[in-house]
């Protein structure tokens, strides 16, 4: 997947492509997989870089919604624990088993949650990855040594699955790229085009790095901003009423010692009637998350002093000893796509989680909402919208059992680059070649890592490497500012730039990696 390819196909201006796709996340990259299989020419933009925003910001979990089945989204959960086991089928290499705990410190409790989760369980039918099960108060101490051990009745065991979501997203983008279509990040859409009818007929799009814009015509165009669906919606329909509201969820990162186990911690309930999890991730434990409207969506959003203290406080509740501020490694916030309210006052909880596709008087195709787990199948349902639209001819959908670039089964895990699957070798090759120097201390990823970033993965900035293609900021924001300036040397070498250049990523990226921890 290289850049100068896209730019090269981008530069016949008379040529029509099939579909367009604006938004470089999970949604976007889904679709635009789904579309090349089925034969269909795709163009892809990213104003940033790929999975920039919510997509590299979620909790870390393929999962079918626990929380959902609690609400009575019985068919929500059905779908999405079927999208979990083709996720896992189809990316071996990036989705693992993950089995969770439910401490309870009530006896009610431990019949109502595997009651619960036994019907999780017959929903997943099929495509399961392990049955729940009740165990003791004392086997419970034992999968979570960090468990408050006082009046503690039992627990459950659960399983779900658990993924890197930005590697998900680079290798959504290769396979696509492999399969003849064009992908760019850092690429800003600035205007969608219509023809004499009317009619949606491509965007124009601006290459952040020249500066040079381009004029793309398209049979099809897809909107797949996420929580900035209405910015591109109003290119289409100036003036139109605000489609979603950003909901904000925080997850802070916390040093193992904090679960010391292979287990997840999942809270079912929460004093606000939420769920919680501490889930292990790179060696490190992911806390969260929030749920908190927010009033417009944000390129770079940041935890509240609320949110923080309200993952402490209920983090206290489970874990013994409890984590303070000057335990936090990281944190990070991500927004999702919720459909807007219908009237004031209406909490996160009410508004739909379910992904939905608008299609404008135009014919511009929107897709907003689902998750990360259910990307597949919102993808399917957009590209099937565009044929039945008669924008594009009808074609069947060849995702289901697909596998996606770096398909490897039997990965080892204790192998930092178990997330490369198919890659591994060549990464190793590029060790071998001198590029074996590790980029920090306490941490395996390694120069090679970079270099294969910047030439297979499209990285063009220090934030593109230590956010979205090693994640050493999601995991250690401290140490990632440590690494920045051999990041930027290696991005400058293959890349062509100057000191300058290098000394303005570096403090671009200190300001950026302030956000990711705390003030004590």
């Amino acid at each position: 997947m290289k850049r100068e390819e896209s730019l090269k196909l981008l530069a016949d201006e008379g040529r029509v492509w099939d579909m367009v796709i604006i938004g470089g996340g999970a949604t976007g990259l889904g679709c635009a997989v789904d579309a090349v299989l089925r034969g269909y020419s795709v163009a892809l933009f990213e104003q940033d870089d790929f999975a920039k925003g919510t997509s590299s910001r979620s909790t870390k979990l393929v999962h079918g919604g626990v929380r959902y089945l609690q609400h009575g989204d019985v068919a929500l959960v059905f779908e999405a624990l079927r999208e979990r086991g083709r996720m896992k089928a189809n990316a071996p290499h990036l989705v693992k088993d993950q089995a969770f705990v439910i401490s309870n410190y009530r006896w009610r409790d431990n019949f109502l949650y595997f009651c619960g989760l036994a019907f999780y369980d017959l929903l997943s039918l099929g495509f399961g990855y392990g049955r729940s099960r009740f165990i003791s108060a004392a086997k419970t101490a034992r999968c979570l040594p960090v468990s408050v051990k006082r009046g503690l009745k039992g627990g459950i065991v659960y399983h779900d699955g658990q993924f890197d979501d930005s590697r998900m997203a680079v290798n959504l983008a290769q396979t696509c790229a492999e399969h003849g279509g064009c992908l760019l990040n850092h690429a800003p859409v600035e205007e969608i085009m219509h023809d004499e009818k009317g009619r949606v007929c491509g965007v124009r799009m601006t290459d952040s790095e020249t500066g040079r814009r381009y004029r793309v015509r398209a049979r099809s165009v897809v909107n797949a901003a996420g929580v900035f669906v209405d910015r591109v919606m109003a290119m289409d329909q100036p003036g139109h009423a605000p489609l979603v509201r950003p909901s904000q969820g925080v997850h802070l990162v916390l040093d193992k010692r904090f679960l010391q186990s292979d287990y997840a911690i999942m809270v079912p309930k929460t004093s606000d009637g939420r769920v919680l999890f501490a889930v292990p991730w790179h060696d490190k434990v992911v806390v969260g998350t929030t749920d908190i409207l927010r009033e417009t969506p944000e390129e770079e959003p940041r935890p509240l002093e609320e949110e923080i203290d309200f993952i402490l406080g209920t983090a206290a509740l489970y874990m013994d000893p409890a984590p303070t501020r000057a335990d936090i490694l990281s944190m990070f916030a991500g927004q999702r796509p919720l459909a807007a309210p219908s009237r004031e006052g209406k909490s996160t909880k009410e508004l739909s989680r379910g992904h939905k596709i608008i299609v404008s008087d135009h014919s511009l195709i929107t897709i907003t909402g689902g998750k990360w787990t259910s990307y597949r199948k919102m993808a399917e349902d957009t590209v099937d919208k565009a044929g039945v639209l008669g924008l594009l001819p009808l074609r069947k959908c060849m995702t289901r059992r697909f596998p996606i670039h770096g398909y490897r089964e039997h990965s080892d895990l204790t192998n930092h680059l178990y997330v490369y699957g198919s890659d591994m070798p060549a990464i190793a090759e590029l060790m071998r070649q001198g590029y074996d120097t590790k980029l920090v201390e306490g941490f395996d990823y390694t120069e090679a890592e970079v270099v294969w970033a910047v030439r297979e993965e499209m990285a063009r900035t220090v934030e593109d490497v230590l956010a979205r293609r090693v994640r050493i900021l999601f995991v250690d924001a401290r140490r990632a500012v440590q690494a920045a300036p051999r990041v930027a040397q290696l991005l400058a070498a293959e890349l062509g730039y100057d000191e300058a250049w290098e000394r303005a990523q570096v403090e671009q990226f200190t300001r950026l990696a302030e956000h990711y921890y705390p003030s004590v």
